[in-house]
């Protein structure tokens, strides 16, 4: 069979976004190799049939529901297992994150599976059709690597960010209950509290605008500056950071976007003092809009930047902020 199957991550009675771009990336890769896409969620009375039929609407066909532990690797695991046992599904895509990698390679493992991770791309194979092949960066991101599966299950784990949600008119999934009997392990851990560990309120990585300071700031206390932008701007943006001012201690780890940190896709990226090397650039060039600032006017950045500012930020920053501030008080 070519059907796809897929883990939906939930909280606080919605999906998250990164599973809601893996639904629609499966949906859209099994219809083109002549097959459909299902997903698994896994939890408790927040599943409701109400908020599992909602994944039909980014393509899911069916919704396999587990009662049990939200939020844990292993049950997860065994759900999954449970179900390729029983339909066959020929491949699974993950939507990444810390969860997405350690149900991937358990499920890898238990089904002696071929396993790609931070996949930024997954298409029909050309030399062979009806199969899919993933494609995902290496050598600091300057080729690709492409990887084809040739046993049962190809198991496909993508960067944080890297599938698009897509929302159709797909209609309601089929909501069908599993009874699965969970491995010993898995009942060994213990939910206690559940919540973001990032060090700040919001989510970097399902922020709609970020606002990124690097080198060119200066000095800590200039990220004051790119604070009051983000702030200005209103809910949904945040703060984030570029490897070198973290390694300085100037922002919390938690802000980092990069090869060694988060891989965003917000609406707009505004980069304040970002020479945009390429470690970087892997983090945030899904972004929809960049707009950089930088003093240099041969920074990298501005190559890939929809519009560049050369200039001094310290100058531009607060400017900026006071012109925002007006518009949304006129």
């Amino acid at each position: 069979m070519s059907d796809v199957l897929v883990y939906a991550l939930h909280h606080n009675g919605a999906f998250n976004k990164n599973s809601l771009g893996a639904v629609s990336e499966g949906s859209a890769r099994a219809a083109e190799i002549g097959g459909a896409c299902d997903a698994v969620v896994v939890g408790g009375a927040q599943l409701t049939d109400q908020l599992c039929a909602t994944l039909g609407a980014h393509g899911a066909r069916r919704v396999f529901r587990l009662r049990g532990p939200e939020g844990l690797a292993q049950p997860v695991v065994d759900a999954m297992d449970a179900v390729i046992a029983a339909h066959g599904h020929r491949y699974a895509i993950f939507g990444g994150g810390l969860l997405g990698f350690e149900i991937g390679a358990g499920l890898a493992a238990r089904r002696r599976a071929g396993v790609t991770m931070e996949v930024t791309a997954v298409r029909v194979d050309p030399d062979n059709a009806g199969t899919l092949m993933a494609e995902r960066p290496i050598l600091g991101d300057s080729k690709i690597s492409v990887s084809r599966y040739t046993g049962e299950l190809g198991i496909i784990i993508g960067r944080i960010n890297a599938f698009e949600m897509r929302a159709g008119d797909g209609g309601e999934a089929e909501v069908v209950d599993l009874q699965v009997e969970l491995s010993p392990w898995s009942e060994q851990i213990e939910m206690l509290s559940r919540g973001e560990q990032r060090g700040a309120e919001v989510d970097i990585e399902g922020a709609d605008v970020l606002v990124a300071g690097g080198r060119g700031l200066g000095k800590a206390e200039s990220f004051g500056l790119v604070e009051a932008l983000a702030d200005v701007l209103g809910p949904g943006s945040a703060v984030a950071a570029t490897r070198a001012v973290v390694d300085a201690g100037w922002y919390p780890y938690s802000a980092q976007i990069g090869q060694t940190g988060k891989t965003v896709a917000p609406k707009l990226y505004l980069a304040a003092g970002i020479s945009g090397a390429v470690q970087h650039k892997v983090g945030m060039q899904a972004s929809e809009n960049i707009v950089a600032i930088n003093k240099d006017a041969n920074a990298p950045i501005f190559e890939f930047s929809d519009l560049g500012i050369v200039g001094d930020l310290n100058k531009i920053l607060p400017k900026l902020t006071e012109a925002i501030r007006a518009r949304k008080g006129a």
